[in-house]
């Protein structure tokens, strides 16, 4: 897709820019990083309260379109990228459209964060990447208190939790992305 410049750094795509009003800033991917248990929908559905905001939850997708066939982690993998494959046009659609969206996806790899970024830089969007950076233990202790409780889609095991742990990859400046880091537990 090609984009025209008709404002330092405000790019437009077949002439319009992602905008939530005419006097109002322009359409935000916000993004989440941080391992399971992190806070990241919490945070997610906090910022989702915003007017002209909405929020895609990927383990909501999940469990309702493939819940039946994740058995294990490379299950998860299989099905998360059938549906990323559906959502960047659709994600790119409503930020062309002036919505800001809250994609609660794990920001947790380069790879993942690339394909976040060709979605915001496509259609010439504004983004956020919150990182929540806590320790292993409380996202350990959260893990197993959400489980307990029963309250959430999928129940990942301690084992679960160390092996999708081994894949994260912090952010680094080199990536580039308006980070904002959290890094307390109040989540």
């Amino acid at each position: 897709m090609r984009h025209s410049v008709s404002e330092p750094n405000r790019r437009t795509v077949n002439g319009r820019r992602p905008l939530n009003g005419a006097d109002q800033a322009p359409a935000v991917l916000h993004m989440l990083c941080g391992k399971i248990a992190a806070g990241k929908s919490t945070l997610a559905a906090e910022l989702a309260r915003k007017p002209g905001t909405i929020l895609i939850a990927e383990d909501e997708w999940l469990s309702t379109l493939f819940g039946d066939q994740m058995h294990s982690v490379a299950d998860y993998v299989a099905v998360s990228e059938k549906l990323r494959r559906v959502m960047g046009p659709h994600i790119s659609m409503l930020l062309m459209s002036g919505l800001s969206v809250v994609l609660d996806f794990p920001a947790n790899t380069v790879k993942l964060r690339c394909w976040m970024r060709d979605v915001f830089e496509d259609v010439g969007a504004d983004h956020r990447l919150h990182y929540l950076n806590l320790p292993e233990d409380i996202c350990m202790q959260r893990l197993r208190a959400r489980n307990q409780a029963g309250a959430h889609q999928f129940a990942a095991s301690d084992a679960q939790f160390y092996q999708i742990s081994a894949w994260f990859e912090p952010p680094s400046d080199a990536e580039g992305f308006n980070v904002v880091p959290y890094q307390t537990d109040i989540m």
